[in-house]
This record gives C-alpha cells, structure tokens and sequence, in this order.
C-alpha cells in the first residue's frame, strides 16, 4: 500500500479537494486493509476485493481510491445509511471487516487542537495523527455476495414486459406471471413528465 500523503494526493486530485472527511475515509479503508491483509488492492490482490460503502460523501470517494474498487468494474456497492462506514470484504478468504468512523473523533479533534478554528483543518490534522482506535470502531462480519453481485458476472439480460427495456444481474421483478423491471414495478427514483 501506498503512504496516507501519497493516498492523500490522489484523493484531492480524484475529489477536487482535501478535507477531513476525504482523510477520515483514506484512514479506514487503510485501517480496514490492513485488518485482512490485504497488500496490494490496487495491484496483485485488485479481484479479491469488494467494498460496501453506507455513505455518499467525501469519504467514500477517499475509500475508493485506496481500494481500486469502482462502481463501474461491480467492485464498490453502496448501501444508503448515512453513516461513515465501510465493509472490506476479502473475497479469496470470505472474510469480512466493517469499519465505522467513531462520533467521539470530532471532540477529540476539538481537544487536540483548540487553537484552530477552522473545523476542517483542526480535524484534517488531528485524522492524520489519531490512533486507529480512537478514530474507528471495527468488527469481523459476515457478508453474502451473490453470484449476480461479483464482478465480472455474466448473467441473463430479460427485457421488461412494460417499458422494453433491458434489464442486467437478475435485478427484474415477477408480477403476476409478468416480467418487470424495477421502476416499472413501482420502484422508481424519478416521475416521468
């Protein structure tokens, strides 16, 4: 693995800024790689590697550049829970670590440095010098990853019966004997005008 300054460059440069949630975010998946072992995630161990993210924030993008996992390449899978947290999961061992940022980290920020009163550089610098243990709480789980999930999956593309459109990684839905996708079985994100 990469140093946090070298991992903290790439992050400003694939985020368009620094801030402390793009360290919080380099530090875990760090922390999180180093609880599985693994070494090289961007290299030799690229395929053993999948990370599911609870947050959309600047700390996820900072996760995905310590990784290599992409949304693209089915390797980063993001669970809307609005938390600071991210599941490494080691696909060639079936080993799986959650790592969580703690709330405490903040006021600990705050008590290092008080002298610094801009919030973002009071904890961008105290996230670079907390211990692991002060920054995350962690635990071995269980994560199952169905075969539709991995990457590189190559599965039946069924078309909807309502709209047309085709749909990848068994993600359709049967209603009353009818093929449908998602939306078309009411679970849309957006109306149509």
């Amino acid at each position: 693995m990469k140093t946090l300054d070298e991992y903290a460059a790439l992050a400003e440069q694939a985020h368009g800024h620094m801030c402390a949630g793009q360290i919080l975010g380099l530090r875990m998946a760090m922390f999180g790689l180093g609880l599985l072992g693994i070494e090289d995630p961007a290299g030799k161990d690229r395929k053993r590697l999948i990370t599911f993210v609870e947050i959309d924030r600047c700390a996820t993008d900072a996760v995905a550049v310590v990784t290599g996992c992409r949304l693209g390449k089915r390797a980063l899978k993001f669970r809307d829970f609005g938390k600071v947290a991210a599941t490494f999961c080691d696909l060639q061992t079936g080993r799986a670590v959650r790592v969580s940022a703690r709330e405490s980290s903040k006021q600990r920020a705050r008590e290092l440095y008080p002298e610094i009163s801009d919030k973002n550089e009071q904890q961008m610098r105290a996230y670079r010098e907390m211990s692991d243990e002060e920054l995350f709480e962690w635990g071995w789980v269980r994560v199952a990853v169905p075969p539709e999930d991995l990457p590189g999956f190559k599965g039946p593309r069924v078309v909807c019966e309502e709209c047309g459109e085709g749909i990848n990684f068994r993600r359709e839905v049967v209603r009353n004997g009818r093929i449908l996708c998602r939306g078309c079985a009411g679970e849309n994100y957006y109306e149509a005008l």
